[in-house]
């Protein structure tokens, strides 16, 4: 299950600095594992979805990493850096593997 956790569009000086002519938005998530099943899997992880909105039509990619924490606090402090780092999909495992210090397995879902 994920829970909606923020949203924010990139600012547009950022934006035209780097030349690009479109929106982006940026929406982060916290992941919550219910499965009960399995008491050795970490409970909450992240995902973050970029979607840019050009002429030609809107396009979406997104990363999840599963399995960080079973601390929910944790896990909301994670995704406030996120989002005041605006972190996109590209870069969310290493912003992750930087404050956990160790190599991750993404879950593309």
């Amino acid at each position: 299950m994920k829970k909606f956790f923020g949203e924010m569009f990139i600012d547009n000086e950022v934006l035209k600095e780097e030349h690009i002519n479109y929106s982006i938005k940026l929406e982060y998530y916290q992941i919550i594992n219910d499965n009960t099943e399995n008491e050795n899997k970490l409970k909450y992880g992240v995902e973050v979805e970029k979607t840019e909105y050009r002429k030609e039509g809107t396009i979406s990619e997104r990363e999840v990493i599963e399995s960080l924490t079973n601390n929910e606090d944790e896990i909301k402090e994670i995704l406030k850096i996120l989002m005041k780092n605006e972190v996109t999909p590209v870069g969310l495992k290493d912003v992750i593997e930087e404050i956990f210090g160790k190599n991750l397995q993404i879950a593309k879902n």
